[in-house]
């Protein structure tokens, strides 16, 4: 079984931008949300991936992902997803020992919002937070990519 252990925070400026790579424009839709689990279809960078994840424990939480054909997954998000459609630019940073931030810059009804989250081998793993993070809001659900598909950034009062 795939687990994902990550934190997410809102991050407070642009200084990150000058270690970053390209970025990777992505387009993603949910084609379930359960009490038990998401399945998402995503574009990115010219390919279609499709995942499945549990629900959270603590940080971590059960993740399948699969390669698809990127025009499925385009057709998928296009006629099949439950909500509207997250739209974003990830930007890699690397975060020393092997680790990697990804930001992600929103676009559209999520315009505004900007995240980076780190990906750990296991939840006691140390990172060094860099001056351009700000609030951790890991277990904050309306961050969750899944909800921003529902209740989009620019609709929060």
């Amino acid at each position: 079984m795939g687990v994902e252990t990550e934190r997410k925070f809102l991050v407070k400026s642009d200084a990150w931008r000058g270690d970053a790579d390209a970025g990777t424009v992505m387009a993603q839709g949910y084609l379930a949300d359960t009490e038990r689990a998401v399945v998402r279809v995503r574009v990115a960078g010219g390919r279609g991936f499709l995942t499945v994840k549990g629900r959270n424990t603590g940080i971590s939480r059960a993740e399948f992902e699969y390669d698809i054909p990127a025009g499925d997954a385009l057709t998928m998000l296009e006629t099949l997803s439950c909500g509207g459609i997250v739209k974003k630019t990830r930007f890699r940073v690397p975060a020393g020992e092997g680790l990697t931030w990804e930001i992600d810059v929103f676009e559209g009804e999520n315009a505004g919002l900007v995240t980076a989250e780190i990906e750990l081998p296991s939840e006691s793993t140390a990172f060094v937070k860099p001056a351009w993070l700000g609030k951790e809001v890991s277990g904050e659900a309306r961050y969750y990519n899944s909800n921003l598909a529902k209740t989009p950034y620019t609709r929060w009062s």
